[in-house]
């Protein structure tokens, strides 16, 4: 599963053209990367990580910290390493940071497809809350609200 040499290291500029990479071949509406450069560069709400093999940036993941509220906005994985722990370990990462911060409340939105997302997101105690209809405008597709809440 997962290798021994991944690193979680922040999300810097000097990585943009990798996380790019990875953003263009997991999503069917990616970013623009001036939209990513700005959250990385210049949104003081947003914390992005990294998931870096020999040297490679294989995943990413990016939330915003809102109202002491942590609202997910990406998580991606290089399609050549998925399923081999990378997502879980960003995730886990995720969860570290805000415990950290003090933030108990987690949500995010998910292509109702998307069942390898959702089976994550529910390994690490999200729960489907409710809908957004017609969320993802290139096939109208619905998300599914999800909130992991620590007691």
């Amino acid at each position: 599963m997962l290798k021994n040499n991944l690193e979680i290291i922040d999300a810097t500029i000097e990585y943009i053209d990798q996380i790019m990479a990875v953003e263009n071949l997991s999503f069917s509406i990616p970013w623009s990367q001036n939209s990513m450069m700005e959250e990385i560069a210049n949104n003081k709400l947003a914390l992005y990580i990294l998931a870096k093999l020999e040297g490679n940036i294989v995943g990413y993941a990016g939330m915003w910290r809102i109202c002491g509220e942590g609202h997910i906005t990406n998580i991606a994985v290089h399609p050549e390493f998925r399923r081999e722990g990378i997502g879980s370990a960003l995730m886990s990462e995720l969860i570290s940071r805000c415990r950290k911060e003090g933030i108990t409340d987690i949500t995010l939105e998910v292509r109702k497809s998307n069942d390898a997302a959702i089976a994550l997101y529910t390994k690490f105690g999200f729960r489907k809350c409710g809908y957004r209809k017609a969320y993802y405008p290139d096939n109208n597709e619905d998300a599914i609200i999800m909130w992991r809440k620590e007691e």
